[in-house]
């Protein structure tokens, strides 16, 4: 008759650690993760983020002393306004994360807004279309 052998505390540990780890593995390399699209804008000296689908109007003071209102609305991203005198960051309209470009800028006034963050891994870049 063979007898049982029996189990101790340390078997158990060592089999639920590599269980574990397993499981992380697992979830590392196949689970799809949710990636957050943000809003990241830049202005002379102060730069801020955002999750793309919030409510939110920054005004940004950029060297040419007054603001460029970038505003985030609908998970679109827009200058509202600028000082500058030609207006092409205004005229540039919306940008979301499917835009052909996901970023604006108002380089009179330094100020940059851009999308970034997009976790489609199926989505083909704008550069290579």
């Amino acid at each position: 008759m063979k007898e049982k052998l029996p189990v101790k505390i340390p078997d158990i540990v060592i089999i639920l650690l590599a269980l574990g780890l397993t499981m992380f593995s697992w979830f590392t390399v196949y689970a799809k993760r949710s990636g957050l699209t943000q809003v990241l804008i830049q202005g002379p000296g102060h730069s801020w983020v955002f999750p793309l689908d919030t409510e939110e109007t920054v005004r940004v003071r950029g060297v040419l002393g007054g603001d460029t209102v970038v505003r985030i609305s609908g998970g679109k991203v827009w200058a509202e306004s600028s000082p500058c005198s030609n207006q092409l960051c205004v005229n540039t309209g919306h940008i979301s994360a499917d835009s052909r470009w996901a970023w604006a800028a108002c380089l009179p006034n330094n100020v940059l807004f851009l999308i970034e963050g997009s976790n489609d891994r199926e989505q083909i870049d704008s550069i290579t279309r």
